[in-house]
């Protein structure tokens, strides 16, 4: 990770005070003197403030259900953030893995382990994000295989990669994506005449939603390793 982020990571400085320590030579890496924040270190690394050796705090990792009208991000905007329903210590530490719209809701995971979250949303890695989604008009015969194709979606010249859809009613669907573009799901149903009426991310890659909206809780460690994205 960023040394100004291992810093916070292993101590009580917030990311300005980290910065600054940093940029006055205070840190030493492998026995280096280092002065730029954006250095990528690694947590076996022998890193050093003041003569103690600095070991970064175990990595925390949280399913949300992400209610309608809120950000996935970390300040306010015309919707409050979701962080505001973190009652949780030095939460700004914490990233969202793979954000939603404002009117999307469903399943967020946070966590402060950037390898995992990377992980779970590079498309390589095959991890499964399967939404539930309600349409304006029926589902037409041929949009399952469409999907399977890929679809060219507005201003972009590469197709999506195959996604799975599976038919509920005429008008819901479970569709399953590996990838995570701007707004991809909506942009892929309006790629062949329909609208997204209502979406909801209920599973990722082997975690299933299963607290109550607007709250959350610690993954187990097994779960962690269930996933894509093992640490």
């Amino acid at each position: 990770m960023r040394l100004d982020k291992f810093i916070c990571k292993s101590t009580e400085l917030s990311r300005t005070e980290a910065r600054r320590v940093i940029h006055a030579g205070e840190i030493i890496v492998n026995g280096e003197i280092v002065t730029n924040e954006a250095t990528q270190v690694h947590e076996n690394n022998l890193i050093t403030l003041a003569g103690r050796r600095l070991v970064a705090r175990p990595s925390r990792y949280l399913m949300m259900h992400k209610p309608a009208g809120t950000l996935c991000s970390n300040v306010d905007g015309v919707y409050p953030s979701l962080f505001h329903r973190l009652d949780i210590d030095r939460a700004d530490d914490l990233h969202i893995v793979g954000r939603l719209d404002a009117d999307t809701t469903g399943l967020v995971l946070l966590t402060d382990d950037g390898r995992w979250s990377y992980h779970i949303t590079h498309p390589d890695s095959g991890c499964n994000k399967v939404y539930r989604v309600t349409l304006r008009d029926s589902l037409t015969p041929d949009t399952a295989q469409l999907f399977n194709q890929g679809i060219r979606l507005q201003g972009e010249a590469k197709l999506t990669l195959p996604a799975q859809l599976e038919s509920v009613t005429p008008t819901e669907v479970l569709l399953t994506i590996v990838e995570g573009r701007f707004h991809q799901v909506k942009r892929m149903f309006a790629a062949v005449g329909n609208k997204v009426v209502s979406l909801h991310r209920e599973q990722i890659d082997q975690l299933r939603l299963d607290v109550p909206v607007g709250e959350w809780r610690h993954l187990t460690a097994e779960e962690v390793m269930s996933t894509s994205g093992q640490p």
